[in-house]
Formats: structure tokens, sequence, C-alpha cells
């Protein structure tokens, strides 16, 4: 069974916290009163700052779901609930449109072309390589980024799309590009959040399904939801009442929309290895998705 649904897409990134700066009458972009640094200027340095800060925190921490074996286990949960397989790799070269409102669904983690980040890796991709099966559908896939539509894409696009995934570029591409748009960001923020590995996973799965969006049902708007309800245990919570809350508001998500009713791959995957107490996401394991169960040994 494939996936029900597909990743929603944003396209800029989103910072844990943020200041407003204004600039007060009279203050230039370039400066500031009596020569200080402008408000802009400010809110960058201290930006770069906050995020030095981070990254000498997430430097001492364990590398959790980073560490190769565990990022290998966190693409096999994921590819039992988007593709039915323990075997990702094997994805690199699929594509149909499911018929859930979002076109085309690709490759190993459901780029989309109807939700950007399909544009994205085929636009990073013809960057490096220009002469690529898949670069004359560029101005298709800019047209129908954002809707269903096939339009220019038909009938040659999926035969295009499946002779390049024999390229080993292009799928050291799609690699990239699920790494920078969704596994490292999840991991990022779990770990800044007090979570051990099975909570980064939790965060890598929710970004994979809802897609990196600050709306209700993207991944950002339902941790904010979670952190009105619980603390996280950077902020002094308990880990398991707080993943608890957050896999909840996912649930409830997911059973809006047609497309996810669905929720086995929280019900009894995510939520029995939260229940067992794995925090560390130590194999073996033993889950079930749509009635298929999996297993990994140690």
């Amino acid at each position: 069974m494939k996936r029900a649904g597909c990743l929603m897409f944003a396209a800029l990134p989103v910072v844990v916290t943020a200041t407003v700066y204004l600039l007060t009458p009279g203050e230039t972009e370039s400066q500031g009163a009596k020569g200080t640094p402008s408000a802009s200027q400010q809110a960058r340095q201290d930006d770069k700052a906050g995020r030095a800060a981070e990254d000498a925190l997430i430097a001492d921490l364990p590398p959790g779901l980073s560490a190769p074996k565990k990022k290998e286990l966190a693409q096999q949960i994921v590819a039992s609930a988007e593709n039915s397989t323990l075997n990702w790799r094997d994805q690199y070269g699929y594509i149909e449109d499911i018929g859930d409102g979002q076109g085309y669904t690709a490759g190993i983690i459901g780029f989309c072309t109807g939700t950007h980040d399909l544009l994205v890796l085929v636009e990073s991709y013809t960057k490096e390589h220009p002469d690529n099966g898949l670069a004359r559908y560029m101005p298709a896939l800019r047209k129908v980024d954002g809707t269903d539509s096939h339009e220019g894409l038909d009938p040659g696009f999926t035969a295009a799309w499946k002779r390049e995934a024999e390229v080993a570029a292009f799928r050291k591409a799609q690699d990239a590009v699920r790494d920078r748009i969704y596994f490292e960001p999840a991991v990022r923020l779990a770990k800044l959040d007090g979570l051990g590995t099975l909570g980064q996973f939790i965060y890598y799965d929710a970004m994979v399904l809802h897609g990196p969006g600050t709306g209700p049902n993207g991944f950002y708007g339902l941790r904010e939801r979670a952190l009105s309800e619980a603390d996280t245990p950077a902020q002094g919570g308990k880990e398991k009442a707080y993943l608890d809350i957050f896999l909840d508001i996912r649930r409830t998500a997911m059973k809006s929309k047609k497309a996810h009713r669905d929720t086995t791959r929280i019900d009894t995957a995510q939520r029995r290895f939260l229940y067992d107490g794995n925090f560390d996401l130590d194999a073996p394991l033993e889950w079930a998705v749509y009635g298929e169960t999996f297993r990994v040994p140690d």
C-alpha cells in the first residue's frame, strides 16, 4: 500500500523563536541611531549568535537519530508507512498519482509535483547536472506547482523520472533534499526540545507526513499546539507525557483529512515504541502499519 497522503512544503525555513525589530524614525537600514548597528543588522547578529549557541548545545549531545544505524532504521520505519516496505532504497524510481490532490508523488520520501518539494529537488539537481533527463520538464513543474495538474508532464514525465532514478547522482540528490528539508530540521529541533532518539523520529515522521508548514496541520503548527498543552523536556516536562500529547494532536490532524485517516503509523508503531519505553529506539523492533507487521532484528 502506498502512502495515503503527501507532503505540504513550506518554501521558507522556520525558526523556533524570533524577535521583531522596528526602525526608529530617521534610522536607516544601513545604520542605526548614533552610529549603532541597524535593527536588521542587530537581528542578523543575534540570530547568528543564537544559532551558534544551539550548534554548541547540539554538538554536546549524543548523535541520536543522526547516528548512521539509527538513521537507516528511521528510513525503514518511514518506508513501512509510505510504501509498505522496509527497503526504502527501492523507492527512488517510484512515481504515481495516488489521487490525493497533490499531483505526482515520487521518490524515497514522496516528493510531490503539487507541494513544491519535487520542484526544489529537480531545480537543485538540474543546477548541478543541467543535461539530466528531467530538465526539460522544469517549465511544466513550475506551472503545476501547488496544483494536482499534469499539464506539460504527460505522457513522458513518469518514464523520465524512472530512467533518471537509475543515475547515482539523482539518487544522491534525493537523499540530500530529504535531509535538508525534512530529516535535519526535525532532528535538530527535537534535540533542542530535549527529546531522545524516539522523539527525534516522531518529529521526523511528522515532518514527512504533514510537511514543514506553519499552518494548523503543518509540522510547526502541530508542535505549537503541543507546546500549549505540555512542556518539552528542555522546559522541564516529562518526555513521555509531551510525546503522548504530540501524537494525540498529530492523530487528530490526520483524522481530519480523508487521505490520512489511517493512523496506524501512530497507533501500532510510534505509540507502541513510546509505551514500551523505548526512548532510544533500540532494535529489535516490531510494529504494524495498515495491518501489516514489520520487524527489524538487532
